[in-house]
C-alpha cells in the first residue's frame, strides 16, 4: 500500500536521511510536499526526483529562483511562512517535521491542527511550546512520533509498558567532540572543532549543541513533555560510544535499553513504519567488535547547559522558550566567530536570570513573542560586552 509523506526541511540531514529511505522503497511512498529554508537548487532537484506536488522555499525572495528551477515540471512552487504552514497542513499519512529551530514551530502546529501523524525531529518546537503543543495534540487528536534517537529509543522501550510503572528514564549523551577538553581548551575551541562530532553526521547548529550539551538539555525538556513521568525521574548519562540511545527502568528493577548504530535512518525508519517495522541499509550491530561501552556522569561545571535546561524546565512558563531562543542566538554568534565557545552557556544564563521573564505563553503567538524578546535581549547583551 502506497503511503503519502510531506517532509519539512527536506535538504537538511534528517530530511536527506528520510528521502534516502523513501528512495529505497519507491513503490511504498508518494511525496506530497517538500520544503527548505533557502537551498533552491537542492529543493528543486529533490522535488523533481520524487515527483512532489509542492515545493516550498521559506525565503520569500527566492520564489522566482524556485519557479525557474522547476520550470517544465508539474511541481507547484511557493514561498514564505504561510506557504510552509499550508504544506504542513496538507492531508498525508505522515509529516516529517525536520525544520531546525523555532522556525519550525508554526508548520508543526499547522500539521497538528489537521490531526496529522507528525514525526517530530524539531526538538525546539516542544521545548519552546511544550504545553501549547501537547494540548493541541490532544485537542486535534494528532499523533506525535519522536524522531530524535534518544526519544525514539524511549518510545520503543515503552512499547508494552505503562508510564505509571516507570521508575526512571535515562537519556544518553555522547558528550560531543570536546568532552575531555580542559576549561582553557574549551575557551579557545573553534567552530570547526565544535562541529566535528565523533559519532553523528549532523548540521552545524545541532553539532554545536552536542558539544555544549545544550542538545541534551533541550532533549530533557522534550522528554518531560513526551513522557510525563516527572523531571525528577529523567536522568542524563554520558555514553561516548552512542550505542545505547536511551533506557527506561521499570518499578520491578528491569531496565530496557534500545541499541543501534549512530545513524538517523534507524529512528526515522521506526517512525515511518510505525507501528510496524521496515528494512534499513544498516549493518547488524556487532557488540563484540565494539568491545566496550562506558558511562559517565555529566560534568556540569565545564558544561552547565544541562543544569540550565533542568532549571528552566522546573521554572516552566516562559523559561524553556527563553532558553531555546537565547541558545540559538548564541550558537549563531559562535559559528560566525563573534563569541568564544564557553560564552554560549554564560549568555543563555544571563538572558534567563537578569530580567523577570514574561508570563507563561498560552498560544503559539505568545510563544513567538517570548522567543522574539529573548532573541533581542541576547543580541543586546552581546553588543554590550
Amino acid at each position: 500500500m502506497t503511503r503519502s509523506i510531506t517532509i519539512l526541511g527536506a535538504t537538511g540531514s534528517v530530511g536527506a536521511s528520510t528521502l534516502d529511505l523513501v528512495r529505497r522503497n519507491p513503490d511504498e511512498w508518494r511525496v506530497e510536499a517538500l520544503t527548505a529554508h533557502s537551498n533552491v537548487a537542492d529543493l528543486a532537484k529533490l522535488a523533481r526526483e520524487f515527483g512532489a506536488k509542492l515545493a516550498v522555499i521559506a525565503d520569500d525572495a527566492r520564489l522566482d529562483d524556485l519557479r525557474q528551477a522547476l520550470a517544465g515540471s508539474d511541481v507547484e512552487a511557493a514561498a514564505g511562512r504561510a506557504a510552509l504552514c499550508e504544506a504542513a497542513s496538507r492531508p498525508v499519512d505522515i509529516v516529517m517535521a525536520a525544520i531546525v529551530g523555532c522556525a519550525g514551530l508554526g508548520p508543526v502546529m499547522a500539521a497538528i491542527e489537521q490531526g496529522a501523524t507528525v514525526a517530530l525531529a524539531n526538538k525546539e518546537a516542544l521545548v519552546s511550546a511544550g504545553e501549547v503543543m501537547t494540548e493541541a495534540v490532544k485537542r486535534h487528536k494528532a499523533t506525535l512520533l519522536p524522531v530524535d534517537s534518544e526519544h525514539n529509543a524511549i518510545f520503543q522501550c515503552l512499547q508494552g509498558g505503562k508510564l505509571s510503572e516507570v521508575r526512571t528514564i535515562t537519556l544518553t549523551a555522547s558528550g560531543g567532540p570536546l568532552r575531555t577538553w580542559s576549561q582553557d581548551q574549551l575557551d579557545a575551541a573553534t567552530p570547526a572543532q565544535a562541529i566535528a562530532h565523533p559519532n553523528w553526521d549532523m548540521g552545524a547548529k545541532i553539532s554545536v549543541d552536542s558539544a555544549t550539551m545544550f542538545n541534551k538539555g533541550l532533549e530533557l525538556i522534550e522528554a518531560h513533555h513526551l513522557f510525563p513521568v516527572g523531571l525528577d525521574k529523567i536522568r542524563i548519562v554520558v555514553h561516548p560510544q552512542s550505542v545505547i540511545h536511551s533506557m527506561v527502568e521499570y518499578r520491578d528493577g528491569s531496565t530496557l535499553a534500545q541499541l543501534g548504530p549512530s545513524d538517523m535512518r534507524v529512528p526515522i525508519a521506526s517512525c515511518l513504519a510505525w507501528p510496524a517495522r521496515m528494512d534499513t541499509p544498516m549493518d547488524p550491530l556487532d557488540l563484540a567488535e565494539i568491545g566496550e561501552l562506558t558511562f559517565f556522569k555529566p560534568d556540569e561545571d565545564r558544561f552547565p547547559a544541562t543544569r540550565l535546561a533542568r532549571e528552566a524546565a522546573q521554572a516552566g512558563g516562559a523559561a524553556p522558550a527563553t532558553l531555546n531562543a537565547a541558545n540559538e542566538v548564541a550558537v549563531a554568534s559562535f559559528l560566525a566567530g563573534n563569541i568564544p565557545f564557553s560564552r554560549i552557556a554564560l549568555l543563555v544564563e544571563r538572558v534567563l536570570t537578569e530580567k523577570e521573564l514574561p508570563t507563561a505563553p498560552r498560544t503559539l503567538e505568545e510563544v513567538l513573542r517570548v522567543d522574539e524578546d529573548a532573541r533581542m535581549r541576547a543580541s543586546a547583551m552581546m553588543e554590550q560586552a
